[in-house]
């Protein structure tokens, strides 16, 4: 059976990212494209939120550090489920839970390094409840590393901001 050709590979092809995409994921994909349309258009800027690029490539980071990754984020998090996803292709068990509750305390008993990070919707208070309940359970010290600020402004559109004037 024949494949179908859907664009001509000499014309313009466009392409745009979903921001919830592991980065790795993307670039792969973005690859392929490259390699198969002469005449690509490319996103002016990466589309791939800050936030999302930020918590990627600290997981990678800190797959090579520890023993065991929390993600803090619930399962219907795209964005939390791909920081599970990398820590987990690079050889590092990670799990994911809402809250320190979520937690089997039996399985990190003879863990030396546990990690936490979080997906972008993930409020931060959650965040410090779970290590510092950890910080108690475990007898361990919190080390805050790699820590990106996230002080992006975005521009309000020209209507929208009209709009707040009247």
């Amino acid at each position: 059976m024949k494949r179908r050709q859907y664009f001509n590979k000499n014309k313009e092809v466009a392409y745009v990212t979903q921001t919830t995409l592991s980065i790795d994921d993307t670039s792969n994909i973005i690859k392929v494209i490259k390699d198969k349309y002469k005449n690509v258009i490319e996103p002016s800027r990466g589309d791939i939120c800050y936030a999302t690029t930020n918590r990627q490539n600290a997981v990678k980071d800190l797959t090579l550090k520890c023993d065991i990754i929390f993600v803090v984020g619930s399962e219907n998090s795209s964005n939390s489920n791909r920081l599970k996803e990398i820590s987990t292709r690079a050889g590092c068990e990670a799990i994911l839970i809402d809250e320190f509750s979520d937690l089997d305390l039996e399985k990190i008993r003879n863990v030396n390094k546990i990690a936490i990070t979080a997906g972008a919707s993930a409020p931060e208070d959650r965040v410090q409840e779970i290590a510092l309940a950890l910080r108690d359970f475990t007898g361990g010290v919190i080390n805050e590393i790699g820590k990106d600020e996230e002080n992006i402004v975005f521009k309000m559109p020209p209507e929208l901001r009209k709009e707040r004037v009247k």
